[in-house]
């Protein structure tokens, strides 16, 4: 049998040509979809990265900072704008500086306590920042994918309208051009939902396990031992009281 030649031929319709052929509101309403999906993708992934280094940094704190003689000592072992030492000094520094008018009517054990619950809100804070934004856009980029659909049905049923006759060669290109709106509405929410929900999931662990450290922290700064632990930290080194002197 002999080849024959396959035509190729243009899709007159698409994305392409819904871009081409699209007014102002067609084109805002892609590129307000577009800029949902890239600030939801770039959210996803720096926060991946950021819960990433806050688990590393939970395992270098089990082996390093609690197996060390001191707390000062532990402090140094840990790097430097790490959340955890960022916690860790502020328990230092509000057990070394309980002093003052104002100070001197709040007892160490709650000035201690409010100290690290400042300091472990600031960084809980830091975990959940940008979430609104994945919570935003799965929640309103379907209703804008559909807002376009509807903008785009409109000027098709004007076309045929104007043209007077309603064949499917009239209607199937501008409806379809139309529906690709609710289809990238959709293609925008589901990893921003998806998203959202792992995100708070994993934040979740990471959250509770810098609270059990900063209770841990505060059993020994007030009591000079860490509740249930081993460490070298949790029986050498000198109590709150020591600290201050």
């Amino acid at each position: 049998m002999e080849n024959q030649a396959t035509a190729v031929v243009e899709n007159p319709y698409g994305l392409e040509a819904l871009w081409a052929q699209g007014d102002f509101v067609a084109k805002t309403t892609l590129i307000i979809l577009a800029v949902m999906s890239l600030g939801s993708w770039y959210i996803i992934l720096t926060k991946l990265w950021d819960q990433r280094k806050l688990r590393q940094s939970a395992k270098v704190v089990e082996k390093q900072f609690w197996t060390a003689p001191s707390l000062k000592d532990g402090v140094e072992r840990l790097k430097k704008g790490d959340d955890f030492r960022n916690v860790a000094e502020d328990g230092l520094r509000a057990a070394s500086h309980h002093d003052g008018r104002l100070t001197d009517r709040i007892d160490l054990h709650e000035w201690i306590t409010m100290s690290l619950m400042r300091s472990a809100d600031t960084v809980n804070g830091k975990l959940s920042s940008g979430l609104w934004f994945l919570a935003t856009v799965g929640s309103t980029s379907p209703f804008v994918g559909l807002f376009g659909t509807v903008w785009g049905i409109y000027h098709a049923l004007i076309a045929i309208g104007i043209a007077g006759q309603a064949s499917i060669d009239k209607v199937a290109g501008p409806v379809g051009e139309a529906l690709i709106m609710t289809a990238i509405g959709l293609f925008v929410a589901v990893p921003a939902v998806i998203g959202y929900n792992w995100l708070l999931r994993r934040n979740k662990s990471l959250q509770d396990g810098l609270r059990n450290f900063a209770a841990d922290l505060h059993a020994y700064l007030v009591g000079g031992a860490r509740v249930g632990g081993e460490g070298g930290a949790a029986r050498a080194g000198a109590p709150a009281a020591a600290v201050r002197k």
